[in-house]
């Protein structure tokens, strides 16, 4: 939910949800030092199913620059953090930060030591995007094969997306037996971002036969809450975005639109309603053939023989090689003219646009007669 020392406002906001929230576990962050643990106690105690996340970096290159502290120093505090946490609040999960560039000897040794002192949970992060999906999927198969305890925690993982495999990095921890990932929706997060929720949910749900994992997620609220988050954030949602992007299930291709129009599952892997859309969109553009043309001309209402079909196709690809995309207005236009023969009574000959802060922007259309 935050991270409570951070700041009065983190503090208030993590207060807020532990005291709003039911049916799921507020977190709040706190490094292993006695302050940082009391005051995420203090914002979370009156939560119904509090946890506290304590964090400690173990790589090489933290504990030489930043902790300048050695691999015993490292553990002793991360156990003290975990006994700390563990004395106040009996959820307790523990990071140790950049784990994906730790020694793996030394990380199954703080992974053993912390799961003794009372951690529940063992998050795996890779803090700065920098493993691979086969490395992932090494270090959680280590961890299960070496750590004597580890059937007492459940593993975890937290991914960047740095490099762009923070997905894919968390799908191959469950693969090896992750039972927790953590994720933002939208993917977003420091620097790159982080794992995207809903491609998460939606890869485990679609590829069940692979990954024999699901979550308890409402699927069909995604794209909803994709939208309320990206209104909230201003941090807007690309059009190709996976699962909540507005093009995701939209087809233009006319091979694509041909094989939708008689059976979804040609091109579609999942159900736009499974995931809070209304329907799929053929788009109409210029890949787009002459099925869903006249898919789209009868659902306007206009019935076309063959070879006015053919008539108004002909024009259509004309149209289209100069708009990206064609909207209804455009194939109504292109459908009347089959059955108005109306002589051209202006030719246009071109625009000016005109427009200056703090006025209306204005066009001039020039018509010949």
């Amino acid at each position: 939910a935050g991270f409570p020392i951070a700041s009065p406002g983190d503090f208030e906001s993590v207060r807020d949800i532990a005291g709003a929230i039911s049916g799921a576990t507020v977190c709040g962050l706190a490094r292993c030092n006695d302050a940082d643990i009391d005051r995420a106690w203090e914002a979370l105690r009156h939560a119904r199913q509090p946890r506290i996340h304590v964090f400690l970096a173990t790589s090489s290159i933290h504990r030489e620059f930043k902790l300048r502290m050695n691999e015993d120093e490292v553990l002793a505090r991360a156990v003290a953090g975990v006994t700390r946490a563990r004395g106040v609040c009996a959820d307790v999960e523990f990071s140790p930060e950049d784990a994906a560039r730790t020694e793996i000897d030394f990380l199954c040794r703080v992974v053993e030591a912390v799961i003794a002192a009372g951690a529940s949970t063992v998050n795996i992060p890779d803090t700065v995007g920098y493993a691979t999906p086969e490395q992932m999927h090494h270090v959680i198969k280590s961890l299960r094969d070496r750590v004597p305890n580890i059937d007492k925690a459940v593993i975890s993982v937290h991914c960047h997306d740095d490099l762009g495999l923070a997905v894919a990095n968390s799908l191959a921890a469950v693969e090896a037996g992750a039972g927790q990932v953590e994720c933002t929706i939208n993917g977003i997060g420091e620097r790159a971002g982080n794992c995207s929720l809903e491609e998460v949910v939606m890869a485990l749900r679609t590829r069940g036969d692979h990954y024999h994992a699901d979550t308890r997620i409402v699927t069909q609220r995604l794209v909803p809450t994709s939208r309320l988050v990206a209104n909230i954030t201003g941090i807007r949602v690309p059009r190709n975005k996976a699962i909540v992007g507005r093009n995701a299930f939209a087809h233009e291709a006319g091979i694509h639109q041909d094989g939708m129009l008689k059976e979804r599952r040609t091109y579609e892997i999942m159900r736009p309603e499974d995931v809070g859309l209304e329907r799929t969109d053929l788009v109409l553009g210029k890949h787009s053939g002459r099925a869903a043309l006249a898919d789209r001309a009868k659902a306007l209402g206009y019935q076309l023989s063959p070879e006015q079909l053919q008539t108004v196709f002909e024009r259509f690809k004309v149209l289209a090689d100069r708009k990206k995309e064609i909207y209804d207005g455009d194939i109504a236009a292109l459908c009347e003219q089959q059955f108005a023969a109306l002589p051209e009574q202006f030719t246009f000959e071109g625009y000016t646009l005109s427009s200056e802060s703090g006025s209306p922007p204005t066009v001039t259309l020039r018509v010949l007669q």
